[in-house]
């Protein structure tokens, strides 16, 4: 529907300017300036409209949206999904943030972390993350040399300014985290700090999220060690697994947080743990997946789906191994 707005838009201001080029030349010296301003006008009016600023036309929280899309279509994290909805709601909904949001998921692939980020963006940019104002590095892509590290920092504060400058709401999301290389991350420590301004801009309304598989077995521990005393998931909670979680996370030196000053100075304002997938997670994903794809939902091919997949303990067949991540491909087979 937005597309075609903007194409009615389009054809109607190209019609107007058309049409008045063709008579312009029956019109007096007056008429033609008139003309020729309203043109200009139409123009200035539908550049506004399909060029994306920074305003409360193209960046608004929608906080009812971001509740129900967490609710219904993220499957299996109540914890997540409680920490995500009360973070990003309160802190949009603050005029004044004393610093910026930064949050960290954690969990093993395939449990939703990229999907979350996602929803976040939809419900605070029009254009979602198709947004200028999103911006997505990931680490095997964008700092893949280990000898270029003094640059890759470098132009990453440069990126983050230049960037928070142009849109005070701009949203950084980390991908790979266990993938970068260690100490790289601090070098925008400075931007998540509880500062008013620096070299005169402000980032104190950016959001910066990091992605991460650290941390994912500690959090499988907790969940294995519920399971098998036959307590329900749901009763998990994040103290149970906040304290080991930042250790598992901080501890890492295979990951880019090892050690890292962000965790050292509390500038995380949340670690969120993705629980591990079981067999009705997974059948729920694949139902949804058909139905975004226009096909009618059946149980039974979604089934056989989370039945192809590998699961964890091997003889319980609990977790699965990939979460959701290959359900694509394997939905493609079966139907």
């Amino acid at each position: 529907m937005f597309l075609t707005m903007k194409a009615t838009r389009l054809y109607l201001f190209l019609h107007i300017v058309l049409t008045a080029a063709v008579q312009v030349n029956t019109f007096d010296p007056i008429t033609t300036t008139v003309v020729i301003g309203i043109g200009a006008t139409l123009g200035r009016t539908i550049y506004n409209y399909l060029h994306e600023r920074c305003d409360s036309k193209w960046v608004a929280f929608n906080a009812t949206g971001l509740k129900v899309d967490l609710q219904s279509k993220l499957v299996g994290q109540h914890i997540a999904s409680r920490i995500i909805l009360k973070a990003v709601s309160g802190f949009m909904r603050n005029d004044n943030p004393k610093k910026p949001l930064v949050l960290s998921l954690h969990g093993w692939t395939g449990t939703g972390k990229n999907f979350v980020s996602k929803l976040i963006a939809e419900n605070i940019y029009r254009e979602g993350m198709e947004s200028s104002f999103v911006h997505v590095f990931t680490s095997t892509l964008h700092f893949p040399h280990p000898s270029e590290y003094p640059t890759y920092k470098s132009r990453l504060q440069q990126w983050i300014k230049g960037n928070v400058t142009n849109c005070e709401r701009s949203m950084f999301i980390f991908d790979e985290m266990d993938k970068m290389h260690p100490g790289l991350i601090d070098s925008i420590k400075p931007y998540l700090d509880y500062y008013d301004k620096l070299d005169g801009v402000s980032y104190r309304k950016a959001i910066f999220i990091f992605l991460s598989n650290t941390g994912g077995d500690s959090i499988i521990k907790t969940a294995l060690e519920f399971w098998k005393t036959g307590r329900n998931r749901d009763e998990i909670e994040l103290k149970d697994l906040e304290t080991s979680l930042s250790l598992a996370v901080f501890n890492n030196n295979q990951s880019g947080f090892y050690r890292t000053s962000l965790i050292d100075k509390n500038l995380v304002d949340f670690f969120v743990p993705f629980l591990p997938l079981e067999y009705q997670h997974v059948v729920q994903c694949t139902l949804a997946e058909m139905e975004a794809r226009g096909l009618k939902p059946n149980k039974d091919v979604a089934n056989k789906v989370a039945k192809d997949l590998v699961f964890f303990p091997k003889s319980e067949r609990v977790f699965s191994v990939k979460g959701c991540k290959t359900i694509v491909s394997k939905l493609d087979y079966y139907t």
